[in-house]
């Protein structure tokens, strides 16, 4: 048993995918952007707070590992971090960004041993969208599913009609990958393979 530092029902169902039990409590930190802060550094910084704020609330944790994860979407030779749209008129500036160019996926995971030992690994998937229409972006908005995705689009939903080609991790793009996080697992002794047949 771990405890999963996140509400996405993404990364919950990633977990569930690889069978590992897990309980799911929401990590609520300050995701602000530091000063001077590149991609990498505030992607591995947040993915490491949302471990320890979950981890360090005794009355909810009974000294279980603690996995945290974050991603952000980065485009343009300034490296612009794009997060989660506000509104149509920011999501539709996302899109433009990302119609008929390459962005990168960043995203990180923490895992926090009872000990206080903290492991962590970086995912980075390179993504190039399709040039998109005005009418396309205005009917996805209107779909809902943009609304609390970073970068503005799900790579397992209907965003996926955008995505021209896709290099890295699929389950990254989603926001927790798989490779990883069975990686930094097995580690520690938590492994998945063993548990499949299981009844």
């Amino acid at each position: 048993m771990i405890i999963l530092a996140s509400a996405s029902p993404r990364r919950a169902e990633l977990l569930q995918q690889i069978g590992i039990s897990f309980e799911k409590i929401h990590a609520d930190i300050d995701e602000s952007l530091q000063p001077g802060e590149g991609a990498e550094a505030y992607v591995m910084r947040l993915a490491g707070e949302k471990a320890k704020a979950v981890y360090n609330d005794q009355s909810k944790v009974s000294r279980a590992p603690v996995l945290g994860a974050d991603t952000v979407i980065v485009v343009g030779d300034k490296d612009v971090i794009l997060g989660k749209p506000s509104d149509y008129e920011h999501f539709r500036s996302m899109m433009v960004k990302l119609s008929g160019r390459r962005h990168r996926v960043l995203t990180a995971i923490a895992l926090l041993l009872p000990g206080g030992e903290q492991m962590e690994a970086l995912s980075i998937s390179n993504v190039l969208f399709r040039h998109l229409q005005e009418s396309e972006i205005e009917a996805y908005w209107q779909s809902g599913e943009p609304a609390d995705k970073a970068g503005g689009y799900a790579v397992q939903g209907l965003g996926a009609i955008f995505i021209e080609n896709l290099e890295g991790s699929y389950s990254g793009v989603m926001g927790l990958p798989l490779f990883e996080t069975a990686q930094l697992l097995n580690q520690v002794g938590i492994t998945t393979l063993d548990r499949q047949g299981e009844s």
